[in-house]
């Protein structure tokens, strides 16, 4: 049996352990194991975990499968990709293998189409595939493959009643061909487009005029999200708001519309970006919302302002930082959309604090709580990523950690910070908020004062 493009080793072993009759433990023994089968936070198995396999390991499955390494090697992305503990393991012992999570391997890992694959196997299996967000439709059955890095049971989402969904999958084609006549990647220029389109799926839970969302919404949850409400939004989400990454995605590529923003910057007699800017009122006539732009406009601290002040800096020729390139396909970390699996989380644990979120929620705005949670996630994840890092020689593994420890400290703070501003905008008396932060009244005064002026509203 032949393996599905962009399949996971992982998953891929399993369906050749079903075509002999076999779970997956029991083709597992031909494998000497290292390390231990990725697990959730409360123990449940991940959908997404990979498996490294040494020479003689990828020798096994090629065997097994009946399917020469050469065509393995082209469909499976993992395959023949090296791990320290299967390089230097010595003396006998047979073939390796090693357990991985299938994102800090290759990249995110979503659920296939089940229909797709009994097509093709006659049986509707599960497969596991690396697949980025812009390849989520399966047009052919209408479906929207989810993440599999989360704790949920879902795999795909229904799309038969949401046509503009698929449409807009067949509309991202364009899209690519854009970039790549631009020079730009495709995965960059979504990257920009989706955090743009999901802060303002935060931001339209105040936004009374936003009647598409919540009817695509309802849709997806099968009729009605209200019974679960905050679950479906992190579910649904991506899928949701997939039609207006891809028309932002455009706008973005568009030269008339960066013409726009460099007009609305003052082109060459520099000014702040105005309220009722050409820009941002043109884009929200492209989405079908005349409404949204001078919402979008006043968004000072979102990435579309970004994006436009970065337009604006590229066209007078300011030089950006090392490594920021023109800073134009750039989104900062705390501006990149919490990921389902995040969100899945943070409402697991806000679920076992009782009484907890409700005083939270309607105290804080909704970006900043996303923004905090941002902050945890990326130090989590950091910390996370640290476990593996331990490799090459001892100066280097220590450069990395060192680093990574680092970058999770700096984003620790900028929480601590987050968090502090936001319980005293809700109204906490700062004496509490610099007990809970371990810091003096004093200092807790001087680290909000310092960063009041952060968030500049020009270009």
């Amino acid at each position: 049996m032949s393996p599905f493009a962009g399949e996971t080793a992982f998953s891929f072993l399993g369906r050749v352990a079903a075509r002999y009759g076999l779970d997956d433990a029991a083709l597992l023994t031909s494998w000497r194991w290292h390390g231990h089968r990725p697990r959730h936070e409360g123990g449940a198995l991940r959908a997404d975990a990979e498996v490294l396999l040494d020479g003689a390991g990828r020798r096994v499955l090629a065997g097994l499968c009946g399917v020469g390494e050469e065509v393995l090697g082209r469909a499976l992305p993992a395959w023949g990709l090296d791990d320290e503990k299967l390089v230097t393991r010595t003396g006998g012992g047979g073939p390796g293998a090693a357990w991985r999570v299938g994102g800090a391997v290759v990249g995110p890992v979503a659920f296939g189409c089940r229909s797709c694959a009994a097509r093709r196997s006659g049986t509707p299996m599960r497969v596991m595939r690396y697949a980025q967000r812009w390849e989520r439709v399966c047009t052919r059955h209408g479906r929207w493959l989810l993440d599999a890095d989360a704790d949920q049971a879902l795999e795909h989402l229904d799309l038969r009643g949401l046509p503009e969904v698929a449409a807009a999958q067949r509309r991202w084609a364009r899209v690519v061909r854009r970039a790549v006549r631009a020079g730009t990647g495709p995965g960059e220029v979504f990257g920009v487009a989706h955090a743009v389109v999901c802060r303002w799926w935060d931001l339209a839970l105040e936004w009374p005029d936003e009647r598409v969302w919540p009817a695509r919404l309802h849709a997806l949850a099968g009729g009605d999200a209200s019974g679960d409400f905050w679950r479906w939004r992190a579910v649904a989400r991506d899928a949701a708001v997939f039609p207006e990454v891809v028309e932002v995605a455009r706008a973005l590529l568009d030269p008339e519309m960066a013409e726009l923003a460099w007009q609305d910057g003052g082109a060459g007699r520099p000014r702040a970006l105005p309220a009722d800017g050409a820009f941002c009122r043109r884009l929200g006539e492209r989405l079908g919302r005349p409404w949204l732009g001078p919402l979008a406009a006043v968004d000072f601290g979102g990435p579309l302002i970004a994006w436009m002040g970065a337009v604006i800096r590229r066209r007078r020729g300011v030089a950006m930082p090392p490594g920021h390139r023109d800073g134009l396909w750039w989104v900062r970390r705390e501006l990149q959309p919490t990921s389902m699996a995040a969100q899945l989380r943070a409402l697991t644990k806000e679920a076992r604090l009782p009484g907890s979120g409700t005083v939270w929620r309607s105290a804080v705005a909704p970006e900043r709580r996303m923004l905090i949670d941002n902050l945890l996630d990326d130090a989590q994840e950091q910390l996370v990523q640290l476990r593996g890092a331990q490799r090459g020689s001892s100066a280097e593994a220590a450069e990395r950690l060192l680093k990574g420890l680092g970058y999770s400290i700096g984003r620790l703070q900028e929480a601590v910070l987050e968090v502090s501003e936001a319980a005293v905008g809700a109204g906490v008396r700062h004496g509490d908020v610099a007990a809970w932060a371990g810091l003096s009244p004093g200092a807790l005064a001087e680290l909000l004062g310092a960063d009041g002026g952060r968030d500049g509203r020009g270009a």
